[in-house]
Order: structure tokens, then C-alpha cells, then sequence
């Protein structure tokens, strides 16, 4: 096993297959990459994953842009599956409808569905485009094939704050798990006017959260709390990420990145944590060789907030 000179092991990798997406949200980071023109094949991911493997690295979710417009994203899922433990995918829902079958066939054991609304001219506002009923139809199709299924709604202030407990019944509805995701955002950018236009903490709502809850349960990963609900006569389970400013958070991070340009990257907030492994691979680098690189990567991971 991989660990960090914080003592942190490295359990997670988090894989960017594309840079492109076929939604336009207002809010989003780009999973912290840069501007890069390569794009790994599926034959070079696998191979990066079997490595990873190795290093006890058996947890992949494989990520964007939005992944599964890559022409190839079965075949990729079919080929790092014999890798890990666990594969899961997060993806905005667009494609889920016709594409949910495949990919459970292919291996893919869970999903994790980006949805910040119920309301069809907010989805509109923060996304670009009006399909919000096409990824209604992908979640109830998600859920009847995988488990868990999570519903990522990032809490901006002034735009869907009104629709926590919403959110919280159509989970309960569709047998979903709810994540309530803060905005996260560098250092350089807590006096930007879009953070201080956006940023709706969560904790006054844990508060709430642990009073109301039958169970309290909390993850390894980051040590996230988790909330059992009760709600119109169901338990919904309900997931909250508080990154901004939490040196616990950081602390227990386990996760390693792989951006679509084939770089490894440590953290999703810094941009001086770019390690090459497809240029080395492409170059003929052996196995040998690309397991040094991860051992770089590693030992250069540091909590962001600390």
C-alpha cells in the first residue's frame, strides 16, 4: 500500500476520461485540470490501472468532463474492471437512460449523478441546457440496476438552498442517497465575487441534521458524516461534503488523480501537482518504471487546509 509522509494510505484513484462535457454548468471546476490536448486511450488507462492495482490502489471512479460521452466508456469499464474492488462513475445523467444496461453488464458497480435541481428552468440556468426530464428518466433507471446511487446537488445560495428538503424527498423517492456538496474553491479565490456570491455553508444544516437523524454514520474517506432521515415515512440517507477550510477533511483524503491529459495530480486545488505518467508510458516506460512515478506522486501529497 501507497502511503503519504502524513500517514495518509491511498486507496482511491479518481480518473478523468475527457475534459469535455455536453453540459455547460456555471460552477464547475474541470476536476482541477488545465488545458492539455492528450487524451488517453483505453488500453493506456487500463494499464495505468493494473499498475495502481498493485500498489493497493483497487478503488477507481472514473469522472470528466463528462465521461460517458467517450465513444469507448464501456470498453474501458470492461477493462480495468478485473483491477478493483470497487468502479464507480460520475457522470451529470444525460446518458444514463440508454446507457445504464451496458454499463452494469460491462461492470460498473455504482454511480454518483450530479442533480442540483428539481426545477426545470433553474436546471436550465445552471447548466445550459433543458434536459433535466432526460436525467429524471437516467436516475429511476440508475437505481433499479446499481447500489448505491448518489445524487451530488452542490448548495449555492440564492439559487437551489430552497431545495434541500426537496432533494431530500425525491431521494427518499427514488431510493437514492443524497450528497450535499459545498462550493470549493483555492485560496487565491475565497474573495472572488463568485464565492461570495454562491457559498452557502452546510454546517448550520448538520446541526439540524443531527437532531432529526435516527443513525449517524461517518465515512473513512474525509471523514464525511452521514444523516438517516426520516422522511414521509422513509429513512433517507444523506451525505454531506464540507471541504472549504476542514484540515479533517484533508487529513483523511485517500484519493490519487489521474487527469484526462494523463498526469497524475495529488489534490483538486493545487496546480503544482502535475506528475506526467502517459508521456513516460508512450515513451516505453516499463512497469518497473511507472510504479516510481506513483511513488513520486505520492510522496508529493499534502493537505491542502491545514
Amino acid at each position: 500500500m501507497l502511503i503519504d509522509r502524513f500517514g495518509r494510505p491511498v486507496t482511491n484513484l479518481r480518473i478523468s476520461l475527457t475534459k469535455e462535457c455536453n453540459l455547460s454548468c456555471f460552477y464547475c471546476h474541470r476536476e482541477g485540470q488545465g488545458e492539455g490536448e492528450r487524451e488517453m486511450t483505453a488500453d493506456e488507462i487500463e494499464r495505468i490501472v493494473k499498475i495502481a492495482s498493485r500498489l493497493g490502489i483497487r478503488k477507481v471512479k472514473l469522472t470528466g468532463g463528462e465521461p460517458t460521452i467517450r465513444k469507448d466508456i464501456i470498453e474501458i469499464v470492461r477493462k480495468i474492471r478485473p483491477y478493483v474492488v470497487d468502479l464507480s462513475l460520475t457522470t451529470n445523467g444525460t446518458t444514463l437512460y440508454s446507457l445504464a444496461e451496458k454499463l452494469k453488464e460491462a461492470g460498473l458497480d455504482r454511480v454518483n449523478i450530479s442533480l442540483d435541481t428539481l426545477d426545470r428552468k433553474k436546471y436550465k440556468m445552471i447548466t445550459g441546457f433543458d434536459v433535466l426530464d432526460q436525467v429524471l428518466k437516467g436516475i429511476r433507471k440508475a437505481t433499479k440496476l446499481f447500489y448505491p446511487v448518489k445524487l451530488n446537488m452542490v448548495v449555492m445560495r440564492g439559487i437551489n438552498d430552497d431545495e434541500i428538503w426537496d432533494m431530500i424527498r425525491f431521494a427518499g423517492e427514488v431510493g437514492a442517497i443524497l450528497q450535499l456538496i459545498e462550493i470549493e474553491v483555492p485560496r487565491e479565490m475565497e474573495n472572488s465575487q463568485f464565492f461570495r456570491d454562491f457559498f452557502y455553508p452546510l454546517k448550520p444544516l448538520e446541526e439540524e441534521f443531527e437532531k432529526l437523524a435516527v443513525e449517524i454514520k461517518e465515512r473513512r474517506m474525509h471523514r464525511r458524516r452521514k444523516y438517516f432521515l426520516p422522511v414521509d415515512g422513509k429513512i433517507v440517507e444523506v451525505e454531506v461534503v464540507r471541504s472549504m477550510h476542514n484540515s479533517v477533511f484533508c487529513m483523511n483524503c485517500t484519493r490519487l488523480r489521474l487527469t484526462a491529459d494523463g498526469f497524475l495530480k495529488t489534490c483538486l486545488l493545487r496546480k503544482d501537482d502535475l506528475i506526467d505518467i502517459l508521456g513516460p508510458m508512450r515513451r516505453g516506460a516499463s512497469d518497473w518504471e511507472l510504479v516510481e512515478i506513483f511513488k513520486r506522486a505520492v510522496l508529493m501529497r499534502r493537505p491542502y487546509w491545514i
